[in-house]
């Protein structure tokens, strides 16, 4: 595991677009269908890494929070052929552990992760309803054994500012876990931020 800050893609980026299948039922959702012109959230996670796991239950009280006022999905980008644990079947079990109502969505060929620049699983992206980036960045400051409760509080003042109307406090920190694991040969071309 590599310790990996978020790479803090360019506020006001539009968000790219993604047609990809839920590990849970198959259905393939894209960018738009997931948004429908609503704010939208969009986590990169992971099954294995100790990072995500941390924040597991925070996801599901997220979830039950904020699904009917905006759109939430996560998307699983890693290598399954090294990384078992991250596979769809996995991703699914995961979600059905922590009742998860969002989407998580397989990233296979990786190119949806570079195109969001996700660098760490958790990675956290928030866009307003135009599907502009407002925020990126972590959950909050707790990290596994840091002895910080998990509260989600960075985040969730970015949901509620982008709810309100309002922008996210300028002030954005990086999210930190685990590297995306790149397939071989597959790496992107920016750089995540070695973790201090």
């Amino acid at each position: 595991m590599a310790r990996t800050e978020s790479t803090m893609l360019a506020l006001g980026t539009t968000a790219p677009d993604f047609t990809l299948p839920d590990v849970a039922h198959g259905r393939t959702y894209t960018r738009d269908g997931v948004g429908q012109g609503r704010a939208m959230l969009v986590m990169f996670i992971s099954r294995h890494c100790p990072y995500v796991q941390h924040v597991a239950a925070e996801l599901a009280r997220l979830d039950a929070d904020y699904r009917d006022r905006m759109a939430l999905v996560a998307i699983a980008s890693n290598d399954v052929v090294n990384y078992p644990d991250d596979a769809p079947a996995s991703m699914a079990a995961m979600a059905r552990e922590f009742g998860y109502a969002f989407p998580i969505l397989f990233d296979e060929s990786q190119e949806v992760a570079k195109a969001y620049a996700a660098a760490c699983t958790p990675d956290f992206f928030v866009f307003d309803a135009d599907g502009r980036l407002v925020y990126r960045g972590q959950l909050d400051d707790s990290r596994p054994k840091n002895d910080r409760p998990v509260t989600g509080r960075d985040l969730r003042a970015a949901l509620d500012a982008v709810l309100a109307h309002e922008p996210p406090a300028a002030d954005q920190f990086p999210s930190l876990g685990c590297n995306i694991k790149w397939r071989k040969g597959n790496e992107p071309t920016y750089f995540p931020t070695p973790a201090r």
